[in-house]
């Protein structure tokens, strides 16, 4: 098999179509370059290089093997580039789990920040429910995960990086979006409420349970879900009402509006990076490094109808 030696040879007398020229640009002598050129061409089995005379010229066979010598030498520079990048965290692969609605809030700004500081890392992107992505990092499948506190697992560590309000989104000819001022929880007293999953969305059940458990009243809970997108849809359907986190504002779904809540006590939702302890892909350290500290938002009020 040839060479990078002998397909730099060849490159350099190709494009020089001179062979002194070329052993200068390769600092060598022209007897070993001469070698080289003699060696590949045994080993490809035509001549690339027509050496008529004082004139070196490249023979059809040795255009075409040009570009593919090009190519190569390309790729192996490259690869090496790459193959250094990797201690340093600035190459290599990051392997980040979220879940569906956090990619519309946090995760988005952040995913654009490695790609611009880290332009030599790919991303391999996993959509999660929380649960999920516990195990995933546990078991090395994925590096950083984007989950809901608390993450109680051996080995694993996390950091709160965002906080957003609890919104109520409900029809745009509801009541609660009409009067355009805050809702009371109190209201929701005996309202059809779509509701979280106490298994798949266990985070959120507890935080909307909670709510409504302090202002001691019993919406009425007509169906349960696990994904935001899917209780927005149901709002839009006329379903019920649905108390969601902030960020699903971004969802844009038309015919919904989104209130604030007037309860002061209001939760507000967390989001935290979750990680291994003892993982040893450099980029996820990188990746750290561009991650905020605990989270403490001032959240102003606004009303927001979609």
């Amino acid at each position: 098999m040839f060479t990078l030696a002998q397909l730099a040879s060849f490159v350099a007398v190709a494009e020089e179509l001179h062979f002194g020229r070329a052993a200068a640009r390769l600092h060598l002598t022209q007897p070993p370059l001469s070698r080289q050129i003699k060696l590949l061409e045994q080993e490809v089995g035509v001549t690339l290089l027509d050496r008529t005379g004082r004139t070196v010229k490249v023979t059809p066979a040795g255009r075409v093997f040009l570009t593919e010598a090009r190519r190569i030498l390309r790729l192996a520079e490259e690869s090496s580039l790459a193959v250094r990048r990797i201690p340093t965290g600035a190459g290599g692969t990051l392997a980040v789990g979220f879940t569906a609605v956090s990619v519309h809030g946090y995760v988005q700004p952040f995913l654009r920040r490695i790609a611009e500081e880290l332009p030599h890392v790919d991303l391999v992107l996993r959509e999660l429910v929380t649960a999920d992505q516990v195990e995933a990092i546990a078991s090395g499948d994925i590096d950083l995960g984007f989950v809901r506190p608390p993450v109680i697992r051996a080995g694993l560590l996390s950091r709160v990086v965002h906080a957003e309000r609890l919104l109520l989104a409900a029809p745009a000819d509801d009541p609660f979006a009409l009067r355009r001022e805050q809702a009371d929880v109190a209201d929701l007293d005996g309202r059809a409420l779509v509701m979280y999953s106490p298994v798949e969305s266990r985070y959120f059940y507890e935080l909307v349970l909670g709510l409504t458990a302090r202002a001691q009243v019993r919406p009425r809970y007509v169906q349960y879900v696990s994904q935001v997108h899917t209780m927005l849809a149901l709002v839009q359907a006329g379903i019920g009402l649905a108390i969601v986190p902030e960020s699903a504002t971004a969802l844009h779904p038309d015919g919904v509006a989104f209130v604030d809540l007037a309860d002061a006590r209001s939760p507000v939702v967390e989001l935290a990076a979750t990680w291994r302890g003892s993982a040893d892909n450099p980029a996820l350290g990188r990746a750290l490094a561009l991650l905020p500290g605990p989270a403490a938002l001032g959240l102003e009020p606004a009303w927001r109808p979609m």
